[in-house]
């Protein structure tokens, strides 16, 4: 069945929470795939006045995205920035920093330790390849700490992952996305997209991965990934003379910021294994459907996967590892300007 198995795995992983500001579900299901390789993270308390939700839909392996699962939210409290209130600047600096984690030996180990295996013979895992120095020219043990250049021949994961992240703080919501998984919130009812699908195609990409050296073949950059932009998927990500947002793929966010009222009834982050059978609107909708009468917020999402997932693996859409996060806000939310 290649990437596919004979029967779906609808096993779904649920989770529901809130805080005083809001509510939230969650839930995944492998679905056709022969692997699950998508992951999130929830904090509904970043700090006092900040929650944190994130998907992530990891390509050529699960191990990017379990990595950024576990350490971005983290990294975006490190900066400066975040405590002067640049939410939008830290969480930007995050998504680059994931980039940089990675490359070190530290990094390798860590990927290593979420990909639950390694042959020892080949220094290879899910995606991975790593030739070891085992500490840099002063005699160090690598350290994210240390880590102003490489200090192994590690360059870093050939796998990779989507980021779509949505950071809310008291009534303004800061969303990043790089690749193809979505943002979108109900405003009245109303889907706007919060987050823009990075495919190839796209001017502003095609544009940038020419300039990089890099072709499109069939809709896939060097005839091989179908997004523009993502974290990891370092053999796009080779040349020296260029900074890393503009790279062939590039991991650079699209960065939206949103003030909250009102009007707004909630918000999805969700992988491409919904969009690919379900529109914004449609969702929506579909959302609003069941929302009165689900008990929990992750059973509304595992209906959803339940409406998408495919009889068959004949035509493709359905078949993805399915995640979904629904955040609903508790009213009333006041519609005055943010403050940090």
């Amino acid at each position: 069945m290649g990437i596919y198995l004979s029967t779906p795995k609808t096993e779904k992983f649920s989770e529901d929470g809130s805080n005083a500001k809001l509510a939230f579900g969650l839930s995944s299901m492998q679905g056709w795939r022969s692997t699950m390789e998508d992951a999130h993270a929830v904090v509904p308390d970043l700090d006092n006045c900040t929650s944190f939700f994130g998907v992530y839909d990891g390509h050529g392996g699960k191990v990017v995205a379990k990595f950024c699962a576990k350490y971005l939210h983290a990294q975006v409290l490190k900066y400066e920035t975040y405590m002067g209130g640049d939410l939008a600047a830290s969480v930007q600096k995050a998504f680059f920093r994931m980039d940089e984690m990675m490359r070190g030996q530290r990094g390798w180990r860590e990927l290593a330790v979420l990909g639950d295996k390694i042959n020892k013979f080949t220094g290879m895992i899910e995606g991975l390849i790593w030739s070891p120095k085992g500490s840099d020219s002063n005699g160090r043990s690598d350290d994210w700490a240390f880590e102003e250049g490489p200090h192994s021949d590690f360059s870093g994961p050939t796998s990779g992952c989507t980021a779509c992240v949505a950071v809310i703080r008291n009534n303004q919501l800061i969303v990043a996305n790089a690749g193809d998984s979505r943002c979108v919130i109900s405003r009245k009812g109303q889907a706007y997209n919060l987050s823009r699908d990075h495919k190839p195609e796209l001017d502003v990409e095609k544009e940038r991965i020419l300039k990089a050296g890099g072709f499109i073949h069939a809709g896939r950059v060097n005839g091989s990934l179908n997004l523009a932009r993502a974290i990891g998927d370092m053999e796009f990500k080779q040349n020296k003379f260029l900074p890393a947002e503009r790279q062939i793929v590039t991991c650079n966010p699209d960065i939206n910021i949103v003030e909250l009222c009102e009007d707004d009834d909630f918000l999805i982050l969700a992988c491409d294994g919904i969009w690919e059978c379900m529109s914004s609107q449609q969702l929506v909708d579909f959302i609003h459907e069941h929302i009165k009468t689900e008990s929990r917020l992750s059973a509304v999402c595992e209906r959803v996967f339940d409406r998408c997932l495919a009889p068959s693996i004949a035509n493709g859409e359905g078949c993805d590892n399915m995640t979904m996060i629904l955040v609903q806000f508790k009213k009333p939310i006041k519609s005055s300007v943010a403050s940090t």
